[in-house]
């Protein structure tokens, strides 16, 4: 089996062997992870949190180059990745295994080592000026965290936020740059933006070793990835500074709609198990700064219609993307963005409604009318049909917890999220459904 190393200084070239070499040097083309140097020029986070954050790039670069498709069951793969940090004796390494064992579905097998020179040398000396923020959030481009950060500024007028993105190409980095310069006219300084463009890097004559050229699309280690960054900038500001990561409780759950989706085939982005297991993960490694998710307990409809600022969320609404795959509507020449049939979109749909919103011509495909969304012989058919399984009435709680296990005192609460946002997707579905849809769900109520 490879193995991947985590490498921020010119170590040796291992002779002979299969290790596959992630030289994370910002802005250098012998890197094999691609990173922008500016980014890493606007803080200086503590060594914990730098350990952490790399941890996290060196785990997202490995699955990203990792195909599921070959191995026992076309999913779970056996990665073993090597990191530095300040002190390997008694690092959280078991925490760390557990916690992306979870997130990704797949065997991980963590070996810290030890390295004392700076993990950020590179860029340490070259400042462009340090980020001033009471608290970071996760700013995806997406409507959950448009509608987080317009939550906490108009909470708490004095507050300033950092807003963190990462994008690799496609319409996400678009919306995220629409919506930043949209929320910095109407709140000025008090939000600032810093934008991650990190990614396995292509190949270059200057790298040591090349990366395979596969590439692996489902990213699970994305989050992992997104809050070790925010965590790594709120540590550089002070060990109190929280991170908010502003999603709604019902797609955290993300319980499978049908038994085929269990597991990790259900992505667990911010399910409450994974999120307890991080929690405690970056406890251990020694990063203090909190973690806070606003909405856990509500539905995404809920999100939108208790934001106290409805006029500007709103209007900004319709430039944020919750699409799974935004490019997809240019193969039929039809306009990029949200495409309307993916399972986000749907979501999206029911809760634009609940606040009055939702328009149609927005999205790509209209899921209510468009027949082809149901025909089973296309692959645009499985999120719709998946859906109304999935949400039908009287589902049992227990498949809830086929997407891990619910905090102890809460299950109750998380249940009723649940069930309040597949009725909230339910009850959109069947307002405005025609024609097959509506025979559809006429049949299964």
């Amino acid at each position: 089996m490879s193995v991947f190393v985590v490498r921020t200084e010119p170590l040796p070239v291992p002779e002979g062997g299969d290790d596959i070499l992630l030289d994370f040097v910002p802005g250098f083309a012998h890197a094999t992870v691609q990173a922008g140097k500016g980014f890493f020029r606007s803080f200086t986070p503590t060594r914990a949190a730098a350990d952490l954050m790399l941890l996290s790039f060196g785990a997202y670069v490995t699955d990203r180059i990792s195909p599921r498709q070959p191995t026992a069951d076309a999913w779970t793969r056996d990665l073993h990745l090597q990191f530095p940090v300040e002190t390997a004796a008694g690092w959280p390494v078991a925490a760390a295994q557990e916690a992306l064992r979870f997130l990704t579905g797949d065997r991980w097998i963590l070996t810290a080592r030890q390295q004392s020179a700076p993990v950020l040398e590179s860029v340490a000396e070259e400042d462009r000026g340090r980020v001033v923020a009471d608290g970071v959030s996760l700013f995806s481009g997406g409507l959950d965290s448009l509608c987080g950060v317009i939550n906490l500024l108009e909470t708490d007028p004095g507050l300033r936020l950092c807003l963190l993105s990462h994008y690799e190409g496609g319409q996400t980095p678009a919306a995220q740059t629409r919506l930043l310069r949209r929320l910095t006219d109407w709140y000025g300084p008090r939000v600032t933006s810093l934008r991650l463009f990190l990614r396995p890097a292509p190949a270059h004559r200057d790298q040591a070793r090349t990366l395979p050229e596969t590439r692996e699309t489902t990213t699970r280690s994305r989050s992992a990835m997104f809050l070790s960054t925010a965590l790594a900038i709120a540590s550089s500001l002070g060990p109190n500074i929280p991170v908010y990561l502003p999603e709604n409780g019902y797609i955290g759950l993300n319980a499978p709609l049908t038994r085929a989706r269990a597991g990790s085939l259900s992505t667990r982005t911010t399910h409450p198990h994974f999120l307890t297991l991080f929690t405690a993960l970056k406890n251990e490694a020694g990063v203090a700064n909190p973690l806070i998710n606003p909405y856990r307990l509500m539905t995404k409809g809920e999100m939108l219609t208790t934001n106290p600022n409805q006029a500007l969320l709103r209007a900004l609404a319709p430039a944020s993307i919750s699409c799974s795959h935004p490019e997809a509507a240019r193969y039929d020449g039809r306009a990029q963005g949200n495409c309307g049939y993916c399972f986000p979109c749907l979501i999206r749909r029911a809760s634009m409604a609940k606040a009055g919103w939702d328009h149609a011509a927005d999205y790509a495909w209209d899921a209510h009318t468009d027949p082809n969304l149901l025909d089973s012989a296309t692959h645009r058919s499985a999120d719709l049909r998946a859906v109304l399984a999935g949400t039908h009435p009287g589902r049992p709680a227990i498949d809830v917890l086929r997407n891990g296990p619910l905090p102890r005192g809460e299950r109750h609460l998380f249940l009723d999220v649940w069930r309040r946002g597949s009725d909230e997707v339910r009850s959109w579905l069947t307002a405005g459904a025609q024609g097959d849809l509506a025979d559809l769900l006429d049949t299964n109520t």
